[in-house]
């Protein structure tokens, strides 16, 4: 009977002595927690294999209610960083997965809820279930279709170079547009308007990141392609993405704008998509002696914005270094309240690329050549932050 008892006995202990084994990040559950509210303070409320590894961890099913004050597991396994690298301290082989990795623990430190970056202090890593345990092949969200009319005819087919951007989502907007043309200056006697080659360059940016299998969407759509010109004429037939007219007051304008980048958002989401960046592209107008390097915008509030803004700058520097007699650069990173920053769910960034006013700062989106190195250099960047 004894024996019988005992062997009852390790039964029961067995899957606590299988948990003892991993170490589970852990949280007090607020008033009014449920068991999504309080995964999704810890972004594992998407993905239905966190859901039920949560469950497992804490004895409990899907309609249970968590108790105020009480301590719960998580579904994130807590790893010792070896002060080299993500793949070795958890011995991975797939490089993406160690990417999605970083981000999750960048997020949390951000979002205050990891109180030391990994590469500090104890080295604790985290690394959320759904990120070992589900189907994360990022090649699958790879766009097979690669062919793109917006870019013109010259420009339509985009090659496959490689997937080093398999599962980013990139929201591109064009500064102004339709009713709006921006900053303007006369040029050859002739007209230009800031939103026409901003489109450009941001249509030159997309078109990068689809040559190395990110998801693109451009939230600003025009007729006019890749233009090979210096002097783009002016127009106001740009329509917003899903062919809906641009309204004319800015507030509207700039509203519709970020409901569909948010919308999008949200369905990506849904998908399992972690990685969604907004960038916007501008062209500044100041006093015509004024010369301006490419300067970037972050929300205040926004580590990660800051993060993505720190680095492009330090991408456009390098260039600088090689690309200009002096290899001086005079760009700057500067916190701004702007609506695209503030209102749109992905981390952003807002750029300058020139001083319409300025006849030297022109030539760095008159000549198509120098607007193509502009989105390659942008393109590196986000590469880097990838």
């Amino acid at each position: 009977m004894r024996i019988f008892l005992v062997q009852i006995l390790l039964i029961m202990l067995f899957p606590v002595f299988l948990m003892g084994q991993k170490q589970y990040v852990r949280a007090k559950a607020k008033s009014g927690d449920g068991i999504y509210v309080l995964l999704g303070r810890y972004g594992l409320e998407r993905q239905q294999c966190n859901i039920d590894r949560f469950c497992e961890l804490n004895n409990l099913t899907l309609k249970s209610y968590l108790i105020t004050g009480k301590t719960y597991a998580l579904p994130v396994e807590k790893h010792h960083y070896d002060g080299q690298s993500i793949q070795s301290s958890m011995k991975l082989q797939d490089s993406y997965l160690a990417k999605q990795i970083e981000r999750y623990n960048r997020s949390m430190c951000s979002f205050n809820l990891k109180t030391e970056d990994h590469t500090r202090g104890a080295r604790e890593l985290w690394c959320p279930h759904h990120l070992l345990a589900c189907n994360n092949n990022p090649e699958k969200f790879v766009p097979g279709e690669r062919h793109y009319e917006i870019f013109g005819k010259k420009y339509a087919e985009v090659a496959l170079e490689d997937k080093s951007l398999a599962g980013a989502v990139y929201y591109i907007v064009a500064g102004h547009g339709g009713p709006d043309p921006g900053a303007m200056a006369i040029e050859s006697g002739r007209r230009i308007c800031e939103d026409e080659y901003a489109y450009d360059i941001s249509l030159r940016l997309g078109r990068e990141l689809l040559r190395r299998g990110a998801l693109v969407h451009f939230i600003v759509e025009d007729k006019d392609g890749i233009r090979d010109s210096e002097l783009l004429s002016c127009d106001s037939d740009e329509k917003a993405r899903g062919n809906l007219t641009i309204p004319f007051d800015q507030i509207e304008r700039l509203q519709q704008r970020s409901d569909i980048i948010n919308d999008l958002y949200r369905n990506y989401k849904n998908k399992g998509f972690d990685y969604q960046r907004t960038i916007e592209i501008h062209i500044d107008s100041r006093k015509q002696h004024q010369r301006v390097d490419l300067f970037f915008y972050h929300f205040p509030n926004s580590s990660m914005g800051k993060a993505l803004a720190d680095l492009l700058y330090k991408t456009v520097k390098s260039k600088y270094a090689i690309y200009r007699k002096n290899g001086e650069y005079d760009g700057t990173v500067t916190p701004r309240d702007l609506h695209v920053l503030r209102e749109t769910i992905p981390t952003s960034v807002f750029i300058e690329v020139a001083n319409i006013q300025n006849e030297l700062d022109r030539q760095r989106i008159l000549l198509p050549s120098n607007r193509q190195l502009l989105a390659e250099w942008i393109a590196e960047g986000l590469m880097k932050d990838y």
